[in-house]
């Protein structure tokens, strides 16, 4: 059971409820909304807010993806590593690339511009205190400054609120593999659950 109870949709706020379309999410959807609905008026914020930084991002979804599901493996969140949202997918995110997240700089089906954006993100999550005018030296070899600064606050965002998630344990809607705490998680070995954004 998630360290913090999730509130019945019934229960609510109805703004929140219509606004995150609850009542056809799915169950995970509605767990991980329902533990966030005890605070209505920030979690109405909160949704704004990610809403509007996917919507104007110019990065590209797939590449927002791959480095929230690394995000999500140094923060060992167990509910981030298992959801795989549409947006991403329809952005030509796979399984294989996902399974290419493992050893990342090795893949062959990763752009350098996609695994530059990986080994920022492994710096960020693990030894932030190592980014110095080299970090961001290779970072230009592939990304304009505002790209930089998207990447940055995307990778800061999925950081905070994966370990946020990983401290909730919401885990009781994800497959079994990842309910199962005796080994680390990954989101390469193991079955992912759709969600709709």
């Amino acid at each position: 059971m998630s360290r913090v109870s999730k509130l019945p949709i019934e229960l609510w706020d109805p703004e929140l409820r219509q606004m995150t379309d609850a009542d056809h999410g799915s169950p995970l959807e509605q767990l991980m909304g329902g533990v966030m609905a005890h605070a209505p008026e920030l979690s109405k914020a909160m949704n704004v807010f990610a809403g509007s930084m996917f919507a104007r991002s110019t990065l590209p979804r797939r590449m927002i993806e791959l480095v929230r599901l690394r995000v999500a493996f140094h923060n060992q969140c167990r509910s981030c590593m298992a959801i795989r949202y549409q947006s991403a997918i329809d952005d030509g995110l796979d399984e294989g690339a996902v399974c290419s997240l493992e050893k990342p700089l090795e893949a062959q089906n990763l752009s350098e511009r996609e695994k530059a954006a990986i080994a920022y993100a492994d710096i960020s999550s693990t030894n932030h205190f190592a980014i110095n005018e080299e970090t961001f030296d290779e970072l230009r070899k592939q990304f304009t400054e505002a790209e930089i600064v998207e990447l940055g606050m995307f990778t800061a965002y999925f950081i905070g609120f994966g370990r946020l998630a990983a401290a909730w344990d919401m885990v009781e809607e994800l497959p079994s593999s990842f309910q199962d705490k005796s080994t680390k998680a990954a989101p390469w070995t193991h079955e992912s659950v759709p969600f709709r954004a």
